[in-house]
């Protein structure tokens, strides 16, 4: 049942679901006894907790031991009993340590034996490690880890059992660690061999942990990870937000709860509410729906993206367990065969671009802050959509595109309706299906049986698996070829998705009139951002968008798209360069041709035609190229303005090279001899001056000039952003063919990445020296949790006066983040001597061999003895590489029964009591093999031992 109205008191909602407490004391009161599934009670119903430090770092394999022993067999076979770097005493102080995210062939050298299409940079196997501490008063609550994504193959341990394996570098992995965690001074090891050897793609993929690993902690009963679905569609004259929540119970006992959801506008204000009933089994989930109706919301669309936050609560009784809160956005859109894509009833042309997921300096490991950059610069492009190739992308990508407007054709990796790979699918729709920015499942790219009836039936049962969780967008696939077989994958989507073959646009729709069509890939066209001289040798290509050997060019793959109402629109390749697919060329180069902008988000000229055809409400106007041809003087150069006017004049130096009518798709060109000045285009519509733009020679470059892209930023330590510096004359302007070696000193944040837009560069991309490409570089800083409030960019370069520049940094507390500590070494079998009668003859057994002797663990006590008397118990170990060099402690966490610790003959510490009790003593520093001797008085029937873990732990 649903509330309508405006305005409706949240308070009043969740009374009416039986909620007592407000929106400020959510759990207040609440005793265990209370706690659904009959667990006891913790502080708050969720908390989302970052795991980016206090990781570990080894690049390489460490090989498993070989088991041959009885014993060895016996273990291996037993849960919590991994070896090598996944045991969890496994030695890795001396491992690098790492923050997340963390992209390792990032920092590997560009070398020409390494594989071509991933940037000539290797790949290989990684371990990543940590050691998590969780509070006792966690105990009893669900705690999950969240990984969004690891490349390219992982293994997973926990605690020393294997609790996942993924076999995917682009979906995230959600795992639950509930029944091996452990509290308290018991740390839990948590340990991840990638293999990135595998590959998925043709492209640069990276490798490692390279999107955000969280710790999600919640009530045994909550409402899963992405199980609220609420995405409003419209219904009669207005419009129907189902909503959907899965909820699971972990605890031991069925939960009746009641599902509370409510709509709310960007102030908080609840529009509508609706409450429901769910019961949910024991260790099993369950699925509740509403419906919130609303009669006029504001609408979301690519100019004006109009987000509502809905708010969805697990209420048991008066008590919040959980509360989810996602965001929708009301908007109607529709495919049409004859006259293409509708959002809202209006149609829109798609003007779209396929995005790769990396970025010059810091691979795929992308900060939020500079997602938002590249989603900003796609913006001013005039861009209205992206496809995300060929990949599910990062989470924040989608909200980006939902806060800022941009559509998205959402693609799956694996083209395969297997269990592992349709499991991949699914996490797609279940995580992406509330966003109101997609508008297109994609569920391939360019598969060699797309033309296939295997392919058919393929693609029909993905299709199906897309629309049993969301129905309410179309499906498609980009296909390049297999079109016009008898049976093929156009025949089991809902949108054709056409890669290239724009010559077969009009045929295929003449033969499936009732089909509708979209440019699902486009162009590829290829040039070098500031060049306008193709250069086989020095591997650059024009930039005037000419075309290369027949191929395509943006001007003429947007004309095939716009002059056909039919063609909902396109997606060029691509909007940004990327790492690898260096074609034409090959070695040096490495990073794509490809690209509108370059790999820093530095414009081409591509950047202007396509602005000047997807611009629609102002004017634009740009000249390219630049006007520094010194030693070219008396030559023709070719000009191009490109512009939404309707006329175009061409001055030099003031003087009229003549007046153009603007042509939309081509652009406008002369051929202009060269004689140093200042050239300028001016747009006219309607007779009047709209627009102008100009290029002018400058003199030779004497200066830097650092250019930050905001003009504050947030010092929680995530919060990152690039910085352009560029070269000038003597009168500010930017000296374009600039190559000067800039290096960069910051104080406040941290050097991530370093970038210029150079194709054929194989200079490191870390470290504080890059050199200008064509005029640009980009340098990319991070700020520091608690740091100054002011950061300050410096750049230095031999000849030129040196830049720097400030920006504010508001403080802002850190994140929330799950609790780390280094590893510890745990002691968990040890020898138990014979019973001796004197405390001498008991010390005496230390020159013997304790393997003969009786062997017990630590999570009980020891047997008592049958007579009074001494029993010394021993353990030979070796410590930690760091605990060796600078010493350490070793923690009895529970030590049973009174006893002296000995360690090389030397008294470390004395327990006088024999209840059972937590107890420390130093180790001190010392290479090798070390051995620990307890002295316990034993008393006959007396228990003695441990009743928990020892630990080796670092100082």
């Amino acid at each position: 049942m649903a509330d309508g109205g405006t305005g409706i008191s949240r308070r009043r909602l969740l009374k009416t679901a039986g909620a007592a407490t407000s929106l400020l004391a959510v759990g207040a009161g609440v005793s265990a006894g209370a706690r659904a599934g009959g667990m006891p009670a913790s502080t708050a119903p969720r908390d989302v907790l970052l795991l980016d430090q206090g990781w570990r770092f080894f690049e390489g394999d460490i090989p498993f031991p070989e088991i041959l022993g009885q014993d060895e067999s016996y273990d291996n076979a037993k849960a919590g009993k991994a070896w090598g770097a996944a045991a969890p005493g496994f030695d890795d102080s001396d491992w690098a340590e790492v923050r997340l995210p963390h992209d390792f062939v990032s920092f590997q050298p560009i070398e020409p034996d390494a594989n071509r299409a991933q940037g000539y940079r290797r790949r290989g196997i990684a371990w990543y490690r940590t050691s998590l501490r969780f509070d006792p008063a966690d105990q009893g609550r669900h705690i999950e880890l969240q990984i969004d994504g690891v490349a390219t193959h992982a293994t997973v341990w926990f605690n020393g059992t294997v609790v996942d394996r993924n076999w995917s570098g682009y979906n995230g992995v959600t795992i639950d660690l509930t029944p091996f965690a452990t509290f308290g001074d018991d740390l839990n090891t948590l340990a991840i061999r990638v293999d990135a050897h595998a590959m998925e793609g043709w492209w640069y993929e990276g490798g490692g942990l390279y999107r955000p690993v969280r710790i999600v902690k919640r009530d045994p009963v909550h409402i899963v990870t992405d199980g609220v679905f609420a995405h409003p569609v419209p219904e009669g004259g207005g419009w129907v937000l189902p909503v959907e929540v899965t909820a699971y119970n972990a605890g031991t006992e069925a939960a009746a709860l009641t599902v509370v959801s409510s709509l709310e506008d960007a102030d908080g204000r609840v529009l509508v509410g609706g409450r429901t009933p769910v019961s949910v089994p024991s260790l099993e989930r369950a699925v509740a729906r509403l419906d919130l109706r609303v009669a006029a919301p504001r609408l979301w669309s690519v100019e004006t993206p109009t987000l509502y936050r809905v708010r969805t609560d697990l209420m048991a009784d008066d008590r919040r367990v959980d509360s989810v809160v996602t965001t929708c956005g009301f908007r109607a859109a529709r495919f049409d065969k004859d006259k293409g894509f509708f959002l809202n009833g209006q149609p829109l042309k798609i003007k779209g671009v396929c995005v790769h997921q990396d970025h010059a300096g810091v691979g795929t490991a992308i900060p939020d802050a500079l997602w938002d950059y590249r989603i900003r610069r796609l913006k001013e492009l005039g861009c209205n959509a992206i496809r995300c190739t060929h990949n599910a992308p990062t989470s924040v990508v989608l909200d980006l595109c939902d806060r800022y407007g941009l559509l998205v054709m959402d693609e799956n990796r694996q083209f395969n309706p297997a269990p592992d790979s349709l499991a991949q699918l699914r996490w797609m729709v279940r995580r992406d299906r509330n966003h109101p920015s997609i508008i297109l499942w994609s569920v391939f790219n360019e598969e060699p049986m797309q033309g296939s009836a295997a392919g058919y039936e393929m693609v029909r049962r993905m299709a199906h698996a897309v629309k049993a969780l969301d129905g309410t967008r179309p499906v498609t696939a980009a296909m390049n070829g297999g079109l016009f077989t008898p049976v093929n994958v156009a025949q089991a989507v809902d949108v054709v998705g056409f890669n290239y073959q724009q010559d077969k646009y009009d045929a295929f729709h003449v033969a499936h009139p009732d089909v509708p069509l979209i440019s699902s890939e486009d162009t590829s066209a290829l040039s070098t951002r500031g060049a306008y001289v193709t250069d086989k040798d020095a591997r650059t290509i024009a930039a005037y968008d000419d075309p290369v050997k027949g191929w395509n060019t943006h001007r003429g793959a947007w004309k095939e798209i716009a002059t056909r109402d039919f063609i909902a629109g396109g997606f060029v390749w691509t909007g940004f360069d990327y790492h690898g697919e260096p074609s034409p060329w090959g070695w040096p180069s490495n990073s794509s041709f490809y690209g509108i902008m370059d790999l820093c988000g530095f414009a081409k000229a591509a950047f202007h035609i396509h602005r000047a055809q997807w611009v629609t409400d102002r004017p634009v106007l740009a000249l390219v190229p630049h006007w520094n041809w010194q030693g070219r003087e008396g030559e023709a150069i070719k000009v191009m303005a490109c512009g939404n006017v309707e006329e175009v004049e061409l001055f030099l130096e003031g003087r009229s090279l003549g007046r153009q009518p603007v042509d939309p798709y081509d652009m406008n060109h002369w051929l202009v001899v060269y004689a140093p000045g200042r050239l300028e285009a001016v747009g006219y519509t309607g007779g009047k001056v709209a627009a102008r733009a100009g290029v002018e020679t400058t003199g030779p470059a004497v200066a830097l000039r650092l250019t930050p892209d905001r003009d504050r930023l947030v010092g929680d330590g995530l919060d990152a952003m690039p910085v352009t510096v560029e070269a000038v004359d003597a009168r500010g302007r930017s000296v374009p063919l600039a190559q000067d070696l800039v290096t960069f000193t910051v104080e406040g944040a941290d050097i991530i990445g370093l970038g210029n837009g150079d194709p054929n560069s194989a200079a490191p991309e870390k470290g504080n020296r890059r050199a200008l490409f064509n005029g640009l570089a980009q340098l990319i800083v991070q700020t520091r949790a608690g740091g100054p409030r002011t950061l300050v960019v410096r750049a230095t370069a031999p000849g030129l006066k040196g830049a720097s520049s400030q920006v504010a940094v508001d403080a802002a507390p850190s994140p929330r983040r799950q609790m780390t500590a280094p590893t510890d070494l745990p002691l968990d079998t040890w020898y138990a001597a014979p019973l001796a009668p004197t405390a001498e003859d008991a010390l005496a057994f230390r020159a013997a061999d304790m393997t003969a002797w009786d062997d017990f663990g630590t999570r009980w006590p020891h047997d008592p003895q049958a007579g009074d008397g001494y029993t010394l118990c021993s353990v030979r170990f070796t410590p930690q590489a760091r605990v060796g060099r600078h010493g350490g402690r070793v923690v009895f966490l529970s030590l049973v029964g009174a006893c002296d610790v000995y360690e090389g003959g030397r008294l470390l510490g004395r327990k006088t009591e024999a209840a059972s009790g937590r107890m420390e003593v130093a180790l001190a520093a010392g290479a090798g093999g070390r051995r620990l001797d307890l002295l316990f008085r034993t008393p006959a029937g007396a228990d003695f031992g441990f009743s928990g873990n020892v630990l080796v732990r670092q100082a």
